[in-house]
Formats: structure tokens, C-alpha cells, sequence
């Protein structure tokens, strides 16, 4: 279960212990931490989690089970990478473990990220499990990573250690175990009193394109 804390004055959202797979509920519970985080007046935002897992991603077992509402679901995961992207205070996300799929997608949408040096792997496993990238999805990873990690990401399903992830530009920083979380919002807190119209504003135009193919 998503929980929120601070650390100062950044909001720290845990995730969760599990896999934090993206179910209905987990992405109402993110969306509701979200909303008090900016209510609070938060002048960063970190998300990690307290397991093996950042977020293995999309919830295929609901999605099996709810196959009527495969539209409706991709949009709700849509949203909240859109609002990540645009969130309106600087964002890292702190990642202790594996991140696949679209809790890697989750990642990217962060201004900044810090991964575990020695364990965890961040993945987009889409070719290999004969999975097409929305439009979306594809313009929010285009629009964060180079060309040259662009392609070795996502059209080869390979899985980046923390050192590796680092050496592609897919994260900014690795940090030692127990110390990722720490690692990202020392990254935020010299970011912190921006004017949140004016951040969200300035990452709205940043990354209109990308917004669009998530929101259309």
C-alpha cells in the first residue's frame, strides 16, 4: 500500500513492500498521496518503495481478468505518467530494487532518478514479451532518454544494473543500499521555493508532445 512522509520539507511516497503493480486502486492511492503532497505546499517529491521492487508495472492479472476495460485502465496509467512528467515541484524517484514496464516508464517521468548500484534491474521488457509501446508511452521515453538509450532500452528488452543504467544517462546518480532515498532528495533540496505554476507550467511546455500522445 502507497504511503506518504517528509523528509523536511519533500514528500516522500513509499510505494509499497510488493511488487506495486499498477492495480485501479494503487493508482487512486498514488493519485490521492499526489494531491496532498501539492496541498501541503511539498517542495519536492521523491517516490521509492520498501521492497525487491520499485514497480514491476502494469497489473496484468487485473487487466486478464477486466479485458472490457483495457482502454480504460491504459488511460488511467497514462494520467498519472502525465502528471508525474509535469508535476509542479522537482521530482526524483529513489529506486531500491527491479523496475519494469511501466514502473519503469514511472521512473522516467521523474525529473531526476537514483538507482541502487548493486541490485535491482530497470527494464523495458516489451519486445520480449510481444508488447507494443503505446504512442504515449513511446514519446514519454523519447523525450527523457537519447536516442542512443532510447534504443538500447526499448528494442532490446536488455535489464541495466544501476552502474549500467548510470552509463546510458538513465539515471543520474547510484547510490549504496539503504542510502537510495537519502541520495534523491539531497539531489531535490537545493530545488526546493519554485513556484509551482511556474515549474508545471515551464515542464507543460517542456514536454507538450509527450503530453499529448499520454492525454490523447
Amino acid at each position: 500500500m502507497p504511503t506518504l512522509d517528509y523528509h523536511d520539507k519533500i514528500a516522500v511516497l513509499d510505494l509499497g513492500g510488493d511488487e506495486n503493480r499498477f492495480s485501479p486502486d494503487f493508482l487512486d492511492q498514488v493519485g490521492a498521496h499526489l494531491d496532498t503532497a501539492v496541498a501541503d505546499g511539498a517542495q519536492g517529491l521523491v517516490t521509492t518503495a520498501s521492497g525487491k521492487f520499485y514497480s514491476n508495472g502494469l497489473d496484468l492479472d487485473w487487466l486478464g481478468a477486466h479485458a472490457e476495460r483495457a482502454e480504460w485502465y491504459v488511460e488511467q496509467v497514462q494520467a498519472l505518467l502525465a502528471r508525474v512528467l509535469t508535476f509542479p515541484m522537482p521530482t526524483a524517484a529513489a529506486l531500491p530494487g527491479h523496475a519494469f514496464g511501466a514502473g519503469a516508464m514511472l521512473a522516467i517521468a521523474h525529473d531526476y532518478r537514483v538507482m541502487r548500484a548493486d541490485r535491482g534491474y530497470f527494464c523495458f521488457p516489451e519486445v520480449d514479451i510481444h508488447i507494443r509501446f503505446t504512442p504515449g508511452m513511446a514519446a514519454l521515453i523519447q523525450a527523457k532518454l537519447t536516442p542512443k538509450s532510447a534504443v538500447a532500452s526499448m528494442t532490446t528488452g536488455r535489464r541495466f544494473g544501476g552502474i549500467d543504467a548510470a552509463a546510458f544517462d538513465i539515471v543520474d546518480a547510484t547510490a549504496a543500499e539503504g542510502a537510495v532515498t537519502d541520495t534523491a532528495a539531497a539531489l531535490l533540496a537545493p530545488l526546493g521555493g519554485k513556484d509551482p505554476g511556474t515549474l508545471g507550467a515551464i515542464k507543460n511546455t517542456m514536454y507538450a508532445t509527450a503530453v499529448a500522445a499520454l492525454t490523447a
